[in-house]
């Protein structure tokens, strides 16, 4: 295996679109890093000049210790899972895994062998003289992995591999994904818009956005300490809540909205420097919690209430924001009633409503 290193990569089309704006990040020997993103943000043109099916405009990027900006896909010793499964229907399990290690003239043996260890790993033993036609979903995905696996490539490259298969095959073939990585300590790089995958899958994930690189770390740093509101929205699910006031002190901290309510603040990891101004406050619909205290100074209106078995979500609107809270299962509050809420101590995001940037507090 080996590390990936890109230095100022850039991307530039004829027509003067910029794809990727100068992106720097190393994937460490060994490591999964995910590239995660809105349609468009410059992911899969990422992953594609890493893979030479995109040329690079400027920067380097090296694979091991090669610089290989100009090298051809074939020799950069990559493997690459697409999207779609791209297996040849008229060919047999086997014959699929084989099909590149006899292109590239590997002898008989060597191939058995090969294939042999790929359906082990899979378990596909079973499946080996199958065609396409009567696989599952999910099994033609391993059968895809597999023909990646069997190259013993330096770096993998996965892009959305599993965005055709329905919600439970997605979450059985992160697991297998993941479980794969460790059997192989192997370097991957991994594509997708779902945040989730991002957040199970990844060891580091690099955030982007516009064809920019908005924050790198590893999921629970970036979940616990977005650098910017896109970052913040982006990652978590149901999304983060985002209300703009004034912060004001007037028998403690809190947040003034503009219709008149006030959201009180716990001091911990809120700028004073700010009183008197206008930002805005992230709150993760888990660290909105019922308040029983007389008086509360911040009920919002419930819309719709969505009980999901072992936790609640709770649609709201206060004035021009709506709002989700994440509760425990007990009694459920009516629509059209007021729901008296505090925020959790020491779990609020504080952002410039200009920039967008995290504030240092």
């Amino acid at each position: 295996m080996a590390r990936v290193q890109l230095q100022g990569v850039r991307k530039v089309y004829p027509d003067g679109f910029v794809a990727v704006h100068g992106a720097s990040f190393e994937v460490a020997d060994g490591e999964l890093l995910v590239l995660v993103g809105p349609s468009g943000c410059g992911k899969s043109t990422l992953l594609r000049m890493i893979a030479g099916l995109e040329s690079i405009t400027a920067g380097s990027l090296r694979i091991g210790e090669r610089v290989v900006n100009d090298v051809a896909p074939k020799d950069r010793d990559i493997a690459m899972v697409f999207q779609s499964y791209a297996l040849y229907p008229h060919m047999t399990v086997a014959e699929n895994l084989a099909f590149g290690l006899k292109l590239r003239g590997h002898d008989k043996a060597a191939i058995g062998e090969r294939v042999a260890e790929a359906a082990k790993t899979l378990e596909l033993d079973a499946l080996l003289e199958r065609r396409p036609a009567a696989l599952s979903g999910g099994q033609r995905q391993r059968v895809a992995l597999g023909r990646a696996l069997v190259r013993h490539p330096q770096v993998f490259l996965l892009d959305e591999p599993l965005s055709n298969l329905d919600a439970k095959l997605r979450m059985s073939m992160r697991v297998e994904i993941a479980r794969l990585h460790r059997r192989l300590g192997a370097t991957m790089v991994y594509v997708t818009h779902d945040q989730i995958e991002a957040m199970t899958l990844g060891q580091r994930i690099v955030v982007l956005d516009g064809g920019e690189i908005q924050q790198i770390d590893t999921p629970m740093a970036l979940y616990e300490k977005p650098a910017n509101l896109f970052v913040a929205t982006f990652l978590g699910s149901p999304a983060m809540n985002v209300l703009r006031g004034t912060l004001v002190r007037e028998d403690g901290l809190a947040l003034a909205l503009g219709d008149g309510a006030r959201l009180p603040l716990d001091g911990d990891g809120v700028p004073e420097a700010w009183l008197g101004s206008e930002v805005d406050v992230g709150i993760r619909p888990e660290d909105l919690r019922r308040d029983t205290g007389a008086g509360a100074a911040f009920a919002p209106t419930v819309e719709v209430v969505e009980p999901v078995g072992n936790e609640v979500f709770v649609n709201l609107q206060q004035g021009p924001f709506a709002l989700i809270a994440r509760l425990p299962p007990g009694e459920l509050p009516e629509p059209g009633a007021r729901l008296p809420l505090r925020a959790a101590a020491g779990r609020l995001h504080v952002f410039d409503p200009g920039s967008g940037e995290r504030l240092p507090g």
